[in-house]
């Protein structure tokens, strides 16, 4: 069984791209966009929590059904690239279930 996750570029020129990505439940946020070769998530950390450089933007809809960050999430997203709002996450702390089929984040225009 998969899910599907979107991911949506910062606009680049005025216009947005966005990937559809098949995701297992179970998996991390970060993990999925990893195998996917997506870019825009440097996971430099590979999910130690660490870097920041898995930074996503969740779409106010999913806000609610995404577990909120803890504590250790949140001192990280201090240290992001770009500046972190109410919908900033590290991908590598969310983990995917079959709830957060369609989930739609937004990545920032860049990770350092």
């Amino acid at each position: 069984m998969t899910i599907t996750v979107h991911f949506v570029t910062a606009p680049v020129g005025g216009s947005f791209e966005q990937y559809d990505v098949a995701a297992k439940p179970g998996m991390s946020l970060m993990q999925a966009a990893v195998n996917a070769n997506l870019e825009g998530i440097a996971a430099d950390c590979g999910g130690a929590m660490t870097c920041a450089t898995c930074h996503v933007h969740v779409d106010e809809p999913w806000r609610a059904r995404v577990p909120p960050a803890k504590a250790g999430e949140l001192d990280m997203l201090q240290f992001t690239a770009e500046p972190a709002d109410d919908g900033s996450r590290l991908s590598c702390q969310i983990v995917l279930t079959q709830e957060l089929d369609g989930l739609t984040v937004r990545l920032p225009a860049r990770q350092y």
